[in-house]
């Protein structure tokens, strides 16, 4: 089974959940037999792990015919692809791209992350894409989330092969409500030229089947999960005196940041030797630090600013709680990584790892006296964090990319009639 999939991120270069997602349940399909998968990203940066897969990356597929010599195309992209992969690619451009702005190569510059002019750079995907469906032998088509349906389809139509989305989230989850009738529409078209919709959450599923108008027979959920970590004593506690607190992610309407520092003010009106880290960027952050300094808490409140890789579980270990009030989650894979390294979480019943977690605590996003009683009761009994901490590492080493690879699998060869 060939797998041609369409993503916008991948590790170690991440931006959010997707690029994690897509890394985790990629490793985990490829543990399926005779699995084999093109991952498709945007801009490569060249340390990408391809142990179990081929990663190309759009910014060195040829678009328009320009005359260059092995020597040269060596030269300029050999560090990401073979020169003869290029030729290639080039041999089978069908259609005529000459208005999009091309480089020496004819290739297309990709930012590799979510600019102000996001909706060029999808339709230039979608030129790629089409260059690479005609040039690769692939069975299925698996587009990752919004950005890159257009270029599914596009695929689609060229191949004849089935296509399967991956709904990591929808508009409806980011915008709270107020969807962008552009991101809709995409959305929407996508959804309905797919063979087969998977879903993160049957939270997510539900939206896609009521807001987006699919056959619920249709639309499968396969929950996301976390990868084993096999250096976890690594991600311990420095002795201090002061319990931390941690909020990770993207600061924006849909994280409820706001309620985080709600949360962290109450607890600090009943409770001492407690601090509160908000780890991460986004458009709300500086309304999140006026909001702290007007609830005079910023003595005991920081801002770590946007953390990746090995930072981000450095980070997590060491928390004595974490906290995810976010007020529409499709899935939310941090509440895992927290758990993994023994970390209580607390988590919103409005999130779709909800639905998988036993040993995570859950409220509602908007409960900050809860929230703030939980948070007391974790830091000052220890009996209560001692709890949460073994139970919650039991379960989620048990929620493994594994068995979410083998469920895509099985949607695979469905749609393709195996």
């Amino acid at each position: 089974m060939k797998a041609l999939m369409f993503g916008w991120e991948f590790p170690p270069h991440i931006l959010g959940g997707l690029g994690t997602a897509s890394y985790g349940l990629t490793k985990g399909l490829s543990l399926q037999p005779d699995m084999e998968i093109t991952f498709v990203i945007p801009k490569p940066w060249g340390d990408e792990d391809q142990s179990f897969l081929h990663i190309i990356g759009a910014d060195h597929v040829p678009v328009v015919w320009k005359d260059v010599n092995w020597d040269y195309v060596n030269g300029r992209i050999g560090k990401f692809m073979s020169p003869d992969d290029y030729y290639r690619f080039r041999d089978n451009i069908k259609y005529d791209f000459r208005r999009i702005g091309t480089d020496d190569l004819g290739c297309i510059n990709f930012s590799g992350r979510y600019p102000d002019n996001l909706m060029e750079e999808i339709s230039n995907y979608e030129a790629v894409a089409s260059v690479i469906a005609h040039t690769t032998q692939f069975d299925v088509i698996h587009a990752h989330d919004w950005l890159t349906y257009p270029a599914g389809r596009f695929a689609k139509q060229i191949s004849g092969k089935p296509m399967v989305i991956h709904v990591h989230a929808t508009d409806y989850d980011r915008s709270r409500g107020q969807v962008n009738p552009d991101v809709y529409r995409i959305e929407k078209e996508g959804m309905d030229a797919a063979d087969h919709i998977i879903t993160v959450s049957n939270l997510t599923r539900q939206t896609v089947i009521e807001k987006y108008y699919q056959n619920p027979d249709k639309v499968t959920t396969v929950h996301n999960a976390v990868e084993p970590m096999t250096n976890v004593n690594e991600f311990t506690k420095s002795k201090r005196k002061d319990k931390i607190v941690t909020f990770l992610g993207r600061i924006t309407m849909q994280k409820g940041p706001e309620y985080f520092v709600e949360v962290a003010a109450r607890v600090l009106q009943q409770t001492e030797g407690v601090r509160f880290v908000m780890a991460g960027s986004g458009d709300m952050m500086d309304k999140m630090i006026r909001l702290v300094a007007q609830k005079g808490i910023a003595d005991k409140f920081h801002f770590t600013g946007f953390l990746k890789g090995r930072q981000v579980y450095e980070m997590l270990g060491e928390s004595d709680v974490y906290m995810m009030p976010s007020v529409s989650e499709p899935f939310g894979i941090s509440p895992l990584e927290a758990m993994q390294v023994g970390t209580p979480s607390i988590i919103s019943k409005q999130s779709g790892c909800a639905e998988i977690l036993n040993h995570a605590i859950k409220t509602d996003y908007w409960d900050i006296d809860t929230m703030a009683d939980y948070i007391h009761a974790i830091v000052k009994y220890p009996a209560m964090y001692k709890t949460l901490h073994e139970e919650g590492l039991t379960e989620v080493n048990n929620i493994k990319w594994e068995y979410a690879g083998q469920k895509v699998r099985r949607i695979y060869d469905m749609v393709c009639g195996r």
